[in-house]
């Protein structure tokens, strides 16, 4: 049964999240393989906890995206976190390496610009939206969890000018465990991760 968001605080206090992050689930890969499909330094590979995958992305921020990435093998998936980052689900070059042969569910918060929900195969996005505004999707499939979607309240039909969404990360969330059977918590982020540094631009 998917927590419901009222009962996930923690997202907003663990410090390895901050105000802008992306969290992406990639089936069948192995943390090494997605770290090199992002484009990573791989001489700077090393196994590290969460709360120094933050503190080194701060260390080395570049330009809204994140200076160091973690993954770490999950049962089918590797979880993959961009601290202060967004690439996985936005950027179209690295969702297709990324994806490619493959899909990924992307959850990303950006307190200065928009949140995004991706669901991509194989290069594809199928599902995108920004999570406050779920009526406005894009994706070759837009409408593939229209049900799952109103399960956990990010209503497809949601007009803006008569309502709000509320806990609009943790629901997106919760739609992604949805989809990977995975729930998004605590005990993921304390695991060993591992680390290395993106390839610049």
């Amino acid at each position: 049964m998917t927590e419901t968001p009222e009962e996930s605080p923690w997202l907003s206090e663990h410090e390895a999240l901050g105000e802008i992050y992306c969290v992406s689930f990639v089936r069948d890969l192995s943390p090494e393989e997605v770290l090199r499909r992002f484009g990573v330094d791989e001489s700077t590979m090393e196994e590290v906890t969460s709360d120094e995958l933050g503190e080194r992305s701060v260390e080395s921020m570049r330009d809204d995206a994140a200076g160091y990435i973690g993954a770490v093998k999950v049962g089918d998936w590797t979880l993959v976190i961009e601290p202060g980052g967004w690439k996985i689900a936005v950027d179209s070059e690295i969702m297709a390496r990324v994806s490619r042969g493959t899909e990924v569910v992307s959850v990303c918060r950006h307190d200065y610009a928009s949140d995004t929900f991706a669901y991509i195969v194989d290069g594809q996005p199928v599902v995108w939206f920004d999570p406050m505004l779920p009526d406005a999707r894009s994706g070759n499939d837009p409408d593939r969890f229209v049900k799952e979607m109103r399960e956990v309240g990010l209503d497809p039909e949601y007009d803006i000018d008569d309502s709000h969404i509320d806990f609009p990360i943790e629901r997106s969330f919760a739609l992604a465990s949805r989809i990977t059977a995975l729930p998004f918590s605590p005990e993921m982020l304390e695991l060993r991760f591992l680390g290395a540094e993106p390839l610049e631009d």
